[in-house]
């Protein structure tokens, strides 16, 4: 399978690139699914991102934390709390089924994207793994320019042969 990665610096439009792909794969008669993170704003400010699906649902990936003090359990990434339960409900089952569904070869997966917050879930690189070693769908997807600490699955994507990354800039 082929797979295509996207990445670029934090706003400079990876997921607004991936949208408008989706958007006319879809209307091209294209089988589709897969996710992508969305900004939530209130009162001009970001409080967070939700992880929407292809298939319209939607739900908390992260949102901003106003207790500094970290409980052992809790997964941060800066200033946001991920709400790794939430994530997993509506993204594995999707990555389950374009993985072993029927239509699978004929299938287009979207991951928007792979980076610190979707890592906390090992459920989560277990299933892009499987999706990227198997013979099913091709994969779109984005990860992020590389700063501070490697992220090991981020890295395992970039330097695979079958991979081709474009830089958004």
């Amino acid at each position: 399978s082929c797979v295509l990665f996207v990445f670029s610096f934090l706003g400079v439009g990876k997921t607004t690139l991936i949208q408008k792909v989706t958007q006319a794969l879809k209307s091209s008669g294209t089988s589709i699914d897969g996710f992508y993170t969305e900004e939530v704003r209130e009162g001009g400010r970001r409080t967070g991102f939700d992880v929407v699906t292809l298939s319209g649902k939607r739900g908390p990936l992260s949102r901003v934390s106003s207790d500094s003090s970290t409980s052992r359990r809790e997964c941060r990434v800066g200033q946001y709390v991920v709400d790794v339960v939430s994530f997993e409900q509506l993204v594995l089952p999707m990555l389950r089924n374009v993985n072993h569904g029927s239509d699978a070869e004929k299938k287009i997966c979207v991951i928007d994207e792979v980076g610190k917050m979707e890592l906390f879930s090992q459920a989560f690189i277990q299933a892009v793994r499987q999706t990227l070693t198997g013979s099913g769908p091709m994969v779109l997807g984005t990860i992020p320019i590389p700063k501070g600490k490697p992220l090991d699955l981020v890295e395992e994507i970039r330097n695979r042969k079958d991979v081709k990354v474009f830089n958004v800039s």
